[in-house]
Formats: structure tokens, C-alpha cells, sequence
């Protein structure tokens, strides 16, 4: 398995409530590495880039109402298997419906505050990054501790 890098957002509400360090350390407890991070204001038209397949469905403009509505956490987290770790983590969309032990279990009992985004696909992952970080945004290095996390399998 190669190793991934996957978008996380912790969204408006996520800052707000003062629970980006908790929700941080999920990922870097799990053994995903950090490898660029920025607290950011979204502006409508990065929204528009982010959400634009969304565009023109009943529930867009208040997605893009509540992404700008104040700063944002992006992240990009890199680990084997990135993406499918990172959305398990988060747990399902919906709050109310997550498993205890997820981000989302955890820390969300709402449908529209569900605290984080994360890339759906390998291939989202791709396109959403280049929406939220620049050349040398994210970068490479060795953890001290990835031999202790990931065995050769793990590292394909």
C-alpha cells in the first residue's frame, strides 16, 4: 500500500467550540502524520472551488454560508491508507448517527455541525489539496516514530 495524503478540514464549528487540538491528536495518535497545516479564512470563492459540485442543489449556498462564516483548520495528513483511515476516524456524517469513538461520535450530535471534512477519495484528495495549500504548503519529512507505527506491509 502506498502511502496517501488526504484533506482534513476542522470546520467553522470545530474552531469555534475549541476542539482542534482533540480532534488533531486523533489522527496523530492513529500514526497519520501532519504534513501541512494552516488556520485560514474560507472566502465564497474558495467555497465555490471546494463545493462546486454542489452548486445549484437546495442546501449549497448554506454550505458555503457556513464554511466562510469563520476560520477553518486545513490539513493535509499523510499515512498509508490515508483517506479510508482518516474518514473512519471522523466517523459517519451525520452525528447524531456516529459511532461513539469517532470525531464526529464523539463530539457531534448535529447534521450540519459535523465538526470536519475529509477527502473521499484518493483522487478528490488530489484536487482538494491543490484548493487549499500551495506549492511547498505541504511537506516531507521522517517521523521519528514510523518504524514503530508502520511495518514494511504497511509502507507497500
Amino acid at each position: 500500500m502506498a502511502i496517501e495524503t488526504t484533506l482534513i478540514l476542522i470546520k467553522p464549528d470545530g474552531v469555534q467550540r475549541g476542539v482542534c487540538g482533540d480532534i488533531i491528536g486523533r489522527f496523530e495518535r492513529k500514526g497519520m502524520q501532519i504534513a501541512g497545516m494552516k488556520l485560514m479564512h474560507v472566502t465564497p470563492e474558495l467555497a465555490e472551488r471546494h463545493y462546486g459540485e454542489h452548486k445549484g442543489r437546495p442546501f449549497y449556498d448554506g454550505l458555503v454560508k457556513f464554511i466562510t462564516a469563520s476560520p477553518i483548520v486545513a490539513m493535509a495528513i499523510r499515512g498509508p491508507r490515508a483517506v479510508s483511515v482518516c474518514r473512519t476516524l471522523m466517523g459517519k456524517t451525520f452525528g447524531h448517527e456516529a459511532e461513539p469513538g469517532t470525531i464526529r461520535g464523539d463530539f457531534s450530535c448535529s447534521k450540519g455541525f459535523n465538526l470536519v471534512h475529509g477527502s473521499d477519495s484518493a483522487e478528490s484528495a488530489v484536487r482538494e489539496l491543490g484548493i487549499f495549500f500551495g506549492d511547498g504548503e505541504i511537506l516531507d519529512y521522517e517521523t521519528c516514530n514510523a518504524g514503530w507505527v508502520y511495518n514494511e506491509e504497511d509502507l507497500g
